[in-house]
């Protein structure tokens, strides 16, 4: 086993401290990734309250992450000791139902996609942990190649908040001639200004916040609409292909609905602690669609990453010490951060 440092949730309502735990050896299949930086998720700190349910304690949260291997297995094929490597949102899946086989090990119809942590592993049921820590253990099919063309701790949101937004983006096949709107500019909602601009898409970013507007601008938007003041919002009426909706709040869906035109499609990618409603007249009388979608299998990711070193696509980010974790969640609970945390770990 492998003694590896790390900063752990003891139970919902204590804050986050070191912890030290075992990972697994190095089987054939295994690469061994040394930790460099590690994404702080909104999600990290709904289930470190266990505010979705279900969480298991302690729990060692982190699905953005970034290092350098140290270590393969006999049988690894596509990895290299001293290569970069990531790991997003799952370490293993089933393998063989029809979505993991087509791809799609987001959406594993046998087991469930295994997440990086507060999951368990299939076979001996151990709980996993996840980034912030310093090191990880992961099979082979479920890492990541980074490039060496960005900035690396900028890199590490990308294994989250980018596939979330590039994965919708692709499944809809946004590009030159469609109007997007983007709620909420966020960690997710800054990543996808980013990709549907550079998908060629007009891009439009929809929020409360007047003095977000530079920021959204510089970002790559082309619009700006205040969705407090009427007069802006009536003047999209109607107007968009697709919203990429990264709102975890409540709000009143069908004043984002009546944006989309006939046909359009709103992604919903922020997951409200309460469920949303919305009248069913709001969709049918201009065949609008409320969809889902759940970040991207390995594949998707890889390429995802690849397109954003070709098109020189980042997080932006506040870079923080190990210490500063559960600053970092009060933090981004106020909207506090621009815009993903980052947790270098050479200070764990």
């Amino acid at each position: 086993m492998l003694p590896t440092k790390a900063y752990a949730a003891p139970a919902p309502s204590v804050p986050l401290a070191p912890f030290d735990f075992e990972r697994r050896e190095v089987g054939p299949h295994d690469v061994l990734i040394d930790i460099q930086f590690c994404g702080v998720c909104h999600s990290d700190l709904h289930q470190v309250r266990d505010e979705w349910g279900g969480s298991m304690f302690p729990m060692v949260p982190g699905h953005e992450i970034v290092g350098r291997i140290s270590k393969v297995g006999d049988h690894v094929k596509n990895f290299k000791v001293g290569d970069l490597a990531g790991v997003g949102c799952m370490v293993d899946s089933c393998r063989t139902c029809p979505s993991c086989q087509e791809g799609l090990e987001q959406y594993c119809e046998t087991t469930g996609m295994v997440g990086t942590y507060n999951s368990r592993e299939i076979g001996s049921g151990a709980p996993t942990y996840g980034g912030y820590s310093s090191q990880i253990v992961v099979d082979e099919k479920y890492t990541l190649k980074v490039s060496d063309k960005l900035d690396l701790a900028r890199v590490a949101p990308l294994l989250c908040a980018g596939i979330t937004t590039y994965s919708p983006l692709r499944q809809w096949k946004v590009g030159p001639g469609h109007r997007v709107g983007v709620m909420g500019l966020g960690g997710l909602g800054h990543m996808a200004v980013k990709l549907a601009a550079a998908m060629g898409a007009e891009v439009t970013v929809l929020s409360t916040s007047p003095g977000k507007e530079a920021d959204a601008k510089e970002l790559g938007a082309h619009k700006f609409v205040v969705t407090k003041d009427e007069a802006q919002l009536k003047s999209v009426g109607n107007y968009f292909d697709f919203i990429i909706n990264t709102v975890s709040a409540q709000l009143d869906l069908a004043t984002y609905v009546n944006l989309l035109r006939r046909d359009g499609t709103m992604i919903l990618l922020g997951v409200p602690t309460e469920a949303p409603h919305i009248h069913a007249f709001n969709l049918i009388s201009k065949r609008r669609r409320i969809a889902g979608s759940l970040i991207g299998g390995i594949a998707e990711t890889q390429e995802m990453l690849d397109f954003c070193a070709e098109h020189n696509i980042m997080s932006d980010i506040e870079l923080i010490d190990m210490k500063d974790i559960n600053e970092s969640y009060e933090r981004m609970l106020k909207g506090d951060v621009k815009y993903r945390f980052v947790i270098d770990m050479a200070t764990l």
